[in-house]
């Protein structure tokens, strides 16, 4: 990691004539502040832009005359969060969306949510509101109840304004947002002709969970068991990001052996996933054995993790200052055995799916997302692993213990469902090492440090890497030392984008396959 960028950068926005003042803030560190002009924020994006900075998330803040609106950015490794102000009464901004792709959907997301009006946006159309409160009305100002202002039903949001099939032969097919199977819902709009697909839409948020609302007014404690199931699948990670940013807001440093098992939990949370994952793209080309095989081999996996920290999933088991759960001397050993057994079968597994031909046929040159395209859309994770986006936030913005760590981040710029795959199952075999040294260096003494109230107004910004990609978390306290705001990012608000651009030149048919190479949460994004 290395932070000379920005003086650099800030040179530049100086060079450009757009003020920028560098604000303390412990808190966030080692990401900096800076705060700019309302006017200039769509310069900032621009500059950015040019100086080849990453587009990592946005957010808004209710702060009462004003409200506060966020743009964190990563390049080398080093983080930059930018922020201005607007005056409540007549709330408008320049966009970022013109100059990175990613910032569309945020943006709208926080126009819904704080009436925020990005006044050059390329979309004018409403993101997460579905109709379930006032075009008016804006859930993340202090004055609107937890509780919303709820219609007796709420009217279908069926004005959405969907591209429209036009020409010779092409045709619309919709799909969801009610699935046949037990997933969560989410609308598709394709337009098609024959069985090549021409264009997808998505429109999701039809579980929004009003996660930032809830949030205010919660204690550490609480804050933490509802970062762990803003996406169930990643609780580990996002539960970690958040109490990151929990400890640096309040100056609360975990001990080294709960730090140890936070990045255990995370490594066996990487696995389970991906080999889930794997089990299910064989499973959506009819490729039914690997699908058992790989399916078996997550629920052993996640059985031992329940028996070593009491839950499948290690749900809960982050908590700010540490973990709630030790692992005792026969829970590690059983790890040991195990992973030296998964290795074993993952190697004559791994080579089927090499070897196989109807797999290659179905995965080759499918769902291909360029390069080029990935980074545009700052999709990182497997997806932008597959398409040469290096970054890992485990090495290259290493956190404790992973700044002592080697991590193996595969990359491979085929960008097609094959090298999903492939990234999935180099990183499972990589994240078997790391667990390894993990256990092996698991130093003793306390699993937790004792909680301090924070200052008021403490900010603090977590990062982790998921098995999805980078999770972001930020906090603020109030004056009583509970929360006043949090913003989860998962990564898929970077990834589902992708599934609109890599699905188009393919059949109908390769949908599903592709759908699940990028397996976009659901949960993760409908906050």
């Amino acid at each position: 990691m290395t932070t000379a960028w920005i003086a650099d950068f800030l040179d530049q926005l100086e060079a450009r004539g757009i003020p920028a003042r560098e604000a303390p803030a412990p808190g966030l560190a080692p990401a900096r502040l800076v705060q700019v002009d309302a006017a200039d924020w769509g310069r900032l994006a621009h500059a950015a832009r040019d100086f080849e900075c990453r587009w990592v998330a946005g957010w808004g803040e209710d702060g009462g005359d004003d409200l506060l609106v966020n743009a964190c950015f990563e390049k080398d490794g080093a983080y930059l969060v930018a922020r201005a102000a607007v005056k409540r009464a007549a709330p408008t901004l320049p966009s970022h969306a013109p100059y990175y792709p990613a910032a569309d959907r945020p943006e709208r997301h926080t126009r819904d949510m704080l009436g925020i009006v990005f006044h050059d946006h390329p979309d004018a159309r409403r993101w997460t509101r579905h109709q379930a409160w006032k075009d008016t009305e804006y859930p993340l100002r202090q004055d609107f109840p937890v509780a919303g202002n709820r219609p007796a039903q709420t009217p279908p949001d069926d004005g959405y304004g969907f591209l429209r099939a036009q020409g010779a032969g092409v045709y619309e097919i919709p799909v969801g947002p009610v699935h046949a199977g037990i997933i969560e819902p989410g609308h598709f709009r394709f337009q098609a002709v024959g069985e090549m697909v021409l264009n997808l839409e998505e429109r999701l948020g039809y579980v929004h969970k009003g996660i930032e609302k809830i949030a205010a007014g919660r204690d550490a404690a609480g804050l933490a068991r509802l970062a762990g199931r803003v996406s169930g699948d990643s609780t580990v990670a996002h539960a970690w990001a958040a109490c990151m940013a929990l400890e640096r807001a309040a100056g609360v440093k975990p001990p080294p052996r709960a730090i140890g098992l936070r990045a255990l939990m995370a490594e066996r949370e990487r696995v389970a996933n991906h080999l889930g994952d794997i089990g299910a793209i064989c499973n959506d080309v009819s490729f039914t054995f690997g699908f058992y095989q790989f399916g078996r081999l997550r629920e052993e996996w996640t059985r031992l993790s329940r028996s070593a920290f009491g839950h499948r999933f290690m749900m809960d088991r982050v908590i700010p200052g540490g973990v709630a759960a030790d692992l005792d001397v026969q829970a590690a050993a059983a790890m040991e055995r195990q992973i030296v057994s998964l290795r074993n079968e993952l190697g004559g597994l791994f080579n089927i799916l090499d070897d196989l031909p109807s797999l290659e046929d179905r995965l080759d040159t499918t769902g291909y997302l360029d390069p080029a395209t990935a980074k545009a859309l700052g999709a990182l994770g497997y997806v932008g692993h597959a398409s040469g986006v290096a970054f890992d936030v485990r090495r290259d913005a290493a956190y404790p213990p992973y700044d002592a760590l080697k991590v193996e981040a595969p990359v491979f710029k085929y960008g097609d469902v094959a090298a999903r795959v492939k990234v999935r199952a180099r990183e499972t075999l990589a994240s078997l090492n790391i667990i390894e040294t993990l256990l092996a260096r698991l130093p003793e003494g306390p699993i937790g440090a004792a909680w301090k109230a924070p200052a008021a107004g403490a900010e603090g910004l977590g990062l982790t890497e998921g098995f999805r990609g980078e999770c972001l978390a930020y906090v603020r306290f109030d004056e009583n030392g509970r929360i006043a705001r949090y913003f989860p990012r998962d990564p898929s608000w970077l990834t589902w984008p992708a599934l609109e651009i890599l699905i188009r030149d393919n059949i109908v048919p390769d949908f599903p396959v592709c759908n699940k190479s990028v397996n976009g949460s659901y949960s993760g994004h409908d906050l």
